[in-house]
């Protein structure tokens, strides 16, 4: 018997499901909480994942991964793969690269063609940037919003208990 990753229950045949952007082994009972993995089969030159992202499918190479997917019988992709995590100390960092260029948020706004409410609300941290907001702020700016992968406070968690074995279900309350 194995414990479920994400709930800690004891399941005899756990799935692999991957669930914003991590790979869990889990019961039966938490894998609508994903997206669940295929296993790579040694013959096969496809991705482990459940999208389709090969050149074999023909006349569907553009088709998006959710119709592949479904019309292969599989889960539609995991939507948080393809997206860049954000910086923690964003407004930090889009302030104080103004400040050095010494312009007003009216003066970033207008460069940035947006309204200069939206650059107040972004240095106090009460909104996120839209990914066309996030790269117009890097490139006029020049500086980076997109966290690079582990580079963030999960590195400094040495984790695992005394027998090795933390599951999320241990960390994470669950609201049912």
């Amino acid at each position: 018997m194995v414990q479920c990753e994400m709930c800690g229950a004891e399941t005899s045949s756990p799935k692999t499901v991957k669930i914003e952007g991590a790979e869990l082994d889990v019961c039966s009972d938490c894998t609508d909480f994903g997206t669940e993995v295929r296993t790579e089969s040694a013959s096969s030159t496809s991705t482990k994942y459940s999208t389709d992202s090969g050149s074999d499918s023909g006349s569907g190479s553009g088709s998006t991964g959710g119709t592949t997917a479904s019309a292969g019988g599989g889960s539609p992709p995991d939507m948080f793969d393809d997206m860049d995590e954000l910086v923690t100390d964003y407004d930090e960092r889009i302030r104080s690269a103004r400040e050095d260029r010494e312009l007003s948020q009216s003066d970033l706004a207008d460069e940035l063609n947006e309204k200069a409410s939206l650059i107040r609300k972004l240095e106090r941290g009460d909104t996120l940037p839209s990914d066309r907001v996030q790269s117009k702020l890097e490139r006029f700016l020049d500086i980076g919003l997109s966290a690079d992968g582990g580079a963030g406070g999960d590195s400094e968690w040495s984790g695992g208990s005394s027998t090795g074995s933390y599951t999320l279900g241990d960390v994470v309350k669950r609201k049912d």
